[in-house]
């Protein structure tokens, strides 16, 4: 393996080079973590390269998504030293061409891509040139029917603007609450009293009353597990602006549940996003539904309203707890709720089939399962709400 002149201090200015590329492929990764790096690169040497790959995948990668982006850049980045003297630059420039160069995935190739340069009013306009000036009509197609989890560390921060604009048309129920309307089964004597002593005895025009048309309060369940963190933060994202202004209740669980309705009363979404990383304790962890449904019913029942609450549980059922939990939680949910609708991003292949334990039970209970693993799938959500409603 070819790393460096370790006897001329290199060793150190490499770790740092590599975990740049990293973290242009979208991997969380602090001045700390590089620390670490190099501690880990020094405890374990240069001699076998298996080591140093295990001793630094150890420090540098904490979620099962990255271990592959990591193996990419790994071996992009140690098989010729000429590399990683330009990762260090940052320029990147292509390396000379091989015979049968290593197929890698679209965020280890955008990593080892040369950036651009760009000019100060380039800069200032950045967000209208992704937009815009980068993005032919094909990319854009092609963005809206790409997995989330496929997509480059440059095209999720782009998608994660994009949900932002979807609408979400959430079904309205008939309120108790009456209004006035000029058509009606009930006469508004309160306002014909008023409209008839305003005229001199004569109203102008008969006065009804009818039931208000109120959106249904949401209660939104989101899974955080490892496999679902990148569904999760831009389901977040489209579902904070999708439904401001809405009765809304939202709880991430993973291992256990957290109350993220403090979160969505922020604003700004952005502000949002941080809040809940806060918030959350368990993050990328595995997934225990049923326990955090049984969280739900003893300390927040109240965020199921009177069976009128729409549940969206955003899920890929792969569930860790006990089955006989989350049956008995989710015949208590689905009892409470108006429509348990389950968003998940594995029914975009094709033949799927719910096998696993929790999906299999998550099956049973829900009135409508909803793929929601790309763009296209998050635009037509509404749409399927709407179908599903009709079902009354």
């Amino acid at each position: 393996m070819l790393l460096g002149d370790a006897r001329a201090g290199k060793l150190a200015e490499n770790i740092v080079g590599f975990s740049r590329a990293l973290r242009r492929a979208g991997l969380p990764i602090d001045s700390a973590r590089i620390g670490l790096a190099q501690q880990a690169a020094a405890l374990v040497g240069v001699s076998r390269r298996l080591d140093l790959y295990a001793g630094l995948e150890s420090v540098l990668v904490s979620r099962q998504e990255d271990r592959q982006v990591f193996a990419e850049l790994f071996d992009a980045f140690f098989r010729n030293p000429e590399i990683a003297k330009q990762l260090m630059a940052q320029l990147l420039p292509p390396s000379k061409a091989q015979a049968n160069p290593p197929k890698r995935g679209p965020r280890a190739t955008e990593a080892l891509t040369p950036p651009r340069a760009a000019s100060p009013m380039q800069a200032a306009r950045e967000d209208e040139i992704h937009l815009d000036a980068a993005m032919s009509a094909s990319d854009v197609a092609r963005l809206r029917h790409a997995d989330f989890q496929s997509l480059s560390a440059s095209e999720f921060l782009l998608m994660e603007r994009l949900v932002r604009e979807v609408p979400l048309s959430v079904p309205t129920h008939r309120s108790r609450r009456m209004q006035s309307a000029a058509h009606g089964r009930h006469p508004d004597w309160s306002r014909l009293v008023r409209e008839t002593s305003r005229y001199a005895g004569e109203a102008p025009a008969p006065a009804f009353l009818r039931h208000r048309q109120q959106p249904l309060p949401l209660l939104v369940l989101v899974d955080i597990s490892g496999s679902m963190e990148r569904y999760a933060r831009l389901l977040l994202a489209f579902l904070h602006q999708s439904t401001r202004g809405l009765r809304r209740s939202v709880f991430s669980f993973g291992v256990s549940l957290t109350d993220l309705t403090r979160a969505f009363r922020e604003r700004d979404t952005d502000r949002m996003l941080d809040l809940a990383n806060i918030l959350i304790p368990d993050f990328a962890s595995g997934t225990r539904l049923g326990e955090s449904l049984s969280q739900l019913r003893q300390h927040h029942r109240s965020a199921v309203v009177g069976r009128r609450s729409l549940v969206l549980l955003i899920s890929d059922g792969l569930d860790t707890g006990a089955s006989d939990l989350l049956d008995k939680e989710l015949g208590w949910l689905s009892h409470q709720s108006r429509r348990l609708v389950w968003l998940n991003p594995l029914l975009r292949y094709e033949g799927y089939q719910p096998l696993a334990a929790g999906a299999t039970v998550l099956h049973r209970y829900a009135d409508r399962s909803v793929a929601i693993h790309n763009l296209s799938h998050v635009e037509s959500l509404a749409k399927e709400l709407a179908v599903l409603m009709r079902i009354d």
